[in-house]
């Protein structure tokens, strides 16, 4: 089948639930009235549907081809997209308009990044990881620094990656040993290696500005030593285009499981020339500005692949004719009714539905709070904003990535037996969001970022304004009767959490592993609360919509997959907090060598 954008949900969200048109005094926002931001999303639709998804199975099936001249070659016909993609101007969709830039708030730009990840994540993994290297530079880079790079990233002529792992420092960056050689003239002599770096040789762009974590000789060991490098593939000349190579080399392709379309490399630095970013010492931070944006990008691609893999597996339902309804035939002409009658297959696809939609709406309300915090706004605004998008960006990439991947393996359920093959796309979605729950930290670990972090930062503030600006609304929408499903479900689940809190700041703290042992569980239950919440404002606009006379049966539809979500997913809620309430004591218990 054909991947259908879903940009009637874009503009739902975007108009009817976040009111995004309500910013429009913010210079941010002066340039997104509702009418710009949907022709943007129709015609990036257009683009994802016609362009890159019929390029996602040909990625899938031919992968990126290695040479001994240490180049790599896109799939067929990659290298023709991407030059399409960047002659629409959509690599600077969310950039400054200084540096070239379209200057678009970030909620209209992960809408668009959404559409391209589900219709070809290999893909858009190209330019989404160059608009991070462009963030990175811009939030700590020199004027000249900026002035060079940021024009050619945002235009998407030059790409970029980020450089971090390395074969023996994964998780653990203070070990890393990749080394900086001053050397007198403002440039630094770069050697290591480096693994598993998305986009790091490829022949899309006549440029890819490597950022590279490495360790300036006589540093302090661990993470405080670390500093970031911009390592460009070719030196720029005195006029800014690319000239002599330097010396770094793809020594190889990594075999995966899936994304096969993106070239995931083995990158030697042998002295290569590089320019600090920023202070000396001080290259995690700036890293961490790429590599939480980055974080932010995997929960769209888990989310992605869902609504990919979802839009499959539905319309296989309504045409396999397989067995009859329990309640009598729906297909009497035919030998068989179409699968989607019986309640299982019923219950994999509205649990997806449910998810996908609920965590949509949750992605952009956070990442609506991240545009207000940089909008120039009140400072209360860019606090709030600030916190959310620190506290909440473990809990999407996580939870996003982490049900992705099970709506992935549900959408192949619905095919049975042909989904195991590789004649429909249901093997190469699976295969595909799999890496999202590895990547950009592994889903455990953002999970001991949440409890061990974010909750405590800065007094507990961030997640305290959450528990308010839930009561807030709870306050205002109790005597809502058409709302009162959703305001009690919201109810419960922020109470469920709000005691899992509680549990964590009296157990936590005694036994460090009581939080490490609830970790996941405290961050499913975290993310299944702010679903609540987004689904209750959804629920909210599509009565509105309803009560002023619309008879669209999106609206209708919006409602039953709510109510969905209230009756068989949150549930969940209460077993994660009984879960994260046993404590450590029994999952620490045995000794390793029972293992």
């Amino acid at each position: 089948m054909t991947y259908q954008p879903p940009v009637r949900e874009f503009t739902f969200l975007l108009r009817d639930v976040l009111q995004i048109e309500r910013y429009a005094n913010l210079p941010a926002f002066a340039d997104a009235s509702i009418d710009t931001v949907e022709a943007v999303l129709e015609e990036a639709g257009r683009i994802c549907a016609e362009v890159l998804a019929p390029l996602d199975r040909v990625g899938d099936r031919e992968g990126c081809h290695w040479s001994p001249d240490f180049t790599v070659r896109t799939p067929a016909g990659f290298k023709q997209a991407y030059a399409q993609f960047v002659a629409g101007g959509w690599p600077g969709l969310g950039a400054h308009t200084e540096y070239g830039g379209q200057g678009l708030p970030a909620v209209v730009n992960l809408s668009v990044s959404e559409m391209s990840s589900a219709a070809n994540m290999a893909f858009a993994m190209y330019p989404g990881l160059t608009h991070g290297a462009y963030s990175a530079i811009h939030k700590g880079g020199s004027a000249e620094q900026k002035a060079l790079y940021l024009p050619k990233l945002a235009s998407g002529e030059w790409s970029g990656t980020m450089n971090l792992t390395e074969p023996h420092a994964g998780t653990d960056l203070g070990m890393l040993r990749t080394k900086a050689v001053p050397q007198g003239d403002g440039t630094y002599k770069i050697s290591g290696q480096k693994i598993f770096i998305s986009a790091g040789e490829h022949d899309l762009t006549e440029n890819i500005v490597h950022l590279v974590l490495a360790r300036i000789e006589g540093a302090p060991a661990g993470v405080k030593g670390i500093s970031l490098f911009i390592v460009p593939k070719f030196l720029p000349d005195a006029e800014g285009k690319p000239g002599q190579r330097n010396a770094v080399k793809c020594l190889s392709l990594e075999e995966k499981m899936g994304i096969h379309g993106n070239a995931t490399c083995v990158i030697s630095h042998e002295e290569a020339t590089g320019w600090l970013v920023g202070e000396e010492n001080r290259g995690l931070p700036l890293m961490f500005v790429m590599m939480n944006e980055a974080r932010i990008g995997v929960a769209v691609q888990g989310l992605a692949q869902a609504e990919a893999a979802y839009q499959e597996a539905a319309a296989y339902a309504k045409e396999r004719l397989q067995g009859r309804s329990l309640t009598g035939p729906k297909n009497p002409e035919g030998p068989a009714d179409p699968i989607i009658v019986h309640p299982d297959v019923r219950r994999m696809l509205m649990e997806a539905k449910a998810v996908i939609e609920g965590g949509r709406a949750l992605l952009l309300w956070t990442a609506l709070h991240g545009d207000l915090a940089k909008a120039g706004g009140d400072e209360a605004a860019k606090t709030k904003g600030e916190d959310y998008m620190a506290l909440l960006t473990p809990v999407l990439k996580a939870f996003l990535t982490d049900r992705g991947f099970l709506i992935a393996s549900d959408a192949m359920q619905v095919f049975g037996g042909a989904g195991f093959t590789e004649n429909f796309a249901a093997s190469q979605h699976l295969r595909d969001s799999r890496i999202s729950l590895i990547y950009e930290g592994a889903n455990g670990v953002q999970a001991l970022d949440l409890v061990g972090r974010k909750l405590a930062a800065n007094g507990g503030r961030a997640v305290m304004s959450f528990f308010a600006d839930v009561d807030a609304y709870v306050a205002a929408h109790q005597d809502d009767d058409a709302l009162k499903p959703f305001v009690e479900g919201l109810v419960q689940a922020k109470g469920q959490l709000q005691e899992a809190t509680m549990w964590l700041m009296q157990n936590g703290l005694a036994n460090p592993d009581n939080a490490g042992a609830a970790s996941t569980d405290y961050l499913h239950l975290f993310a299944l609360t702010g679903l609540a919440f987004a689904w209750a404002q959804a629920a909210e606009a599509a009565n509105g919509k309803i009560a002023a006379g619309e008879t669209d049966p999106f609206y209708a539809g919006k409602l039953v997959t709510g109510r969905y979500f209230l009756a068989r997913v949150l549930p969940e809620a209460a077993s994660r907090l009984a879960k994260l309430k046993a404590g450590a004591e029994l999952m620490m218990a045995l000794p390793a060598e029972a293992f």
